[in-house]
């Protein structure tokens, strides 16, 4: 990742490697909303961070909900690389590294969760969730209305309706695999930066010291998808950024080295699930961006 360093909206127990620009440790102190007591079985954050905005790798005692409002994370967690737009959000589950990049300027809306109010439909791995309109409002009355004590009355109730809507939302995750090997590394690496990039596999190969045959076989290990489809998935994703941020789907599948806007929305769908257009809007009907599942690696790896 490249960009700038910014530390993360934390609340206690924040274990970070990060250190901001000027060289000061994370700042614990809440943006948006009330500071909780550490007590408290939800805290609620808020933060905007610029494009290109980057929070290192980190993590917190408490299993966290990570949503922006506005604008794309890019959030790399348990061997995987995550694309999250404002329809979607990523639960992590306690003690898991994490680390994020802004992809356009981002509006992110967080809580975090003590042990004994997880809900036990959660998994314990990074699950991306299709956010509903109703958690979307849940979040943002709970940042604006947040009290210090959460024991009881009101802010206890909302809390527990919120919970309850995590539990309920529909899986959708919207990730990459990454290699452990450097060469396929390097190789995923430069499709990443480049996502438009029309070379072959043999030329990737050569970049990366390798034949053709051990990158295909390394992806197939490593990727649990051809070369060739994790490469689809990663121009797809890809576009979702520039989608949310407002491009059309020709000037999309021009940047991404597709033959014709057709064939880019195509291959979208198929990915996806849906058409490119239901990313366009911010405020677009979580249900019509739903989607199918990206194949990820195993589930049970922790970054």
């Amino acid at each position: 990742m490249s960009g700038t360093s910014i530390a993360p909206a934390a609340p206690p127990g924040t274990s970070s490697s990060l250190v901001s620009a000027r060289g000061r440790p994370p700042d614990d102190r809440p943006v948006f909303g009330p500071a909780s007591q550490p007590s408290s079985k939800v805290i609620c954050l808020g933060r905007d961070y610029p494009d290109g905005g980057i929070v290192g790798p980190h993590c917190h005692a408490r299993a966290q909900l990570i949503y922006a409002m506005a604008g794309v994370m890019e959030i790399r967690a348990a061997g995987s690389l995550w694309i999250v737009p404002p329809q979607r959000a990523l639960w992590v589950s306690a003690g898991v590294e994490h680390a994020m990049r802004a992809r356009g300027a981002v509006s992110l809306r967080t809580f975090y969760v003590a042990d004994h109010a997880v809900p036990a439909d959660l998994p314990n791995v990074p699950t991306g969730l299709a956010v509903t309109p109703l958690l979307r409002e849940l979040i943002l009355r709970a940042i604006r209305d947040g009290r210090a004590d959460d024991r009881g009355g009101r802010q206890g109730r909302l809390f527990d309706v919120l919970l309850d809507e995590v539990a309920a939302l529909p899986r959708c995750p919207f990730c990459l695999a990454m290699p452990d090997d450097p060469r396929l590394r390097r190789v995923c690496d430069a499709i990443l930066a480049r996502p438009g990039d029309r070379r072959d596999m043999a030329a990737f190969a050569r970049d990366a010291g390798a034949s053709p045959r051990t990158l295909a076989r390394l992806a197939e290990r490593e990727l649990m998808v051809p070369f060739s489809v994790w490469r689809q998935q990663a121009r797809v994703l890809a576009a979702l950024p520039m989608l949310v941020g407002g491009g059309s789907v020709a000037e999309t599948a021009a940047a991404l080295g597709y033959e014709t806007p057709s064939a880019f929305a195509a291959m979208f769908r198929r990915i996806i699930g849906a058409a490119p257009a239901a990313y366009r809007t911010q405020g677009a009907d979580p249900a019509a961006a739903f989607g199918r599942a990206v194949p990820t690696r195993k589930a049970s790896r922790s970054g």
